[in-house]
């Protein structure tokens, strides 16, 4: 009875299948073949001794240079002043031409609507002035035998 016992596992649940996944390398799309080069200058090799006798040889570090500043060309303040000025100038004057057309155009739409009104009221006053011959439920005066005697009308 020295044996291991084996775990037993219920019916139904039989190990599944392990499926293994390795890593592959992506070759980055812009990298470009490696080509041998000379150094721009050879290091120079520094060897110091430490206190305790070794002795440490390398290469010495300098240390890095930043770029120097691209040297821009100075603009005066004034000139920049002067830049905003007439952009801000510029400005105003397009939107007073944009309000002036704008009140002309509004100038015209009501000349026409005054128009077209006096227009509809003319034709309403001649529709009944007209309409008013053709029936004869008023009175009628008729001017030319009219006899005209201290501005009273005698028929």
């Amino acid at each position: 009875m020295n044996e291991p016992t084996a775990y037993h596992r219920p019916a139904g649940h039989e190990p599944a299948a392990v499926e293994v996944h390795h890593p592959t390398s992506l070759a980055p799309a812009h990298a470009m073949p490696l080509a041998p080069m000379q150094p721009a200058a050879v290091p120079s090799v520094a060897s110091v001794v430490l206190p305790d006798g070794r002795v440490v040889t390398g290469y010495a570090i300098n240390p890095m240079q930043p770029e120097p500043a691209v040297a821009k060309p100075a603009v005066s303040r004034a000139a920049v002043n002067v830049a905003l000025g007439g952009v801000g100038f510029l400005a105003v004057c397009g939107g007073l031409l944009l309000l002036t057309t704008f009140i002309a155009a509004l100038t015209a739409l009501i000349t026409q609507l005054i128009i077209l009104a006096a227009v509809i009221f003319g034709g309403w006053i001649a529709v009944q002035i007209f309409s008013a011959s053709g029936h004869r439920g008023g009175t009628t005066v008729n001017i030319r035998k009219a006899v005209i005697k201290r501005n009273h009308f005698h028929g």
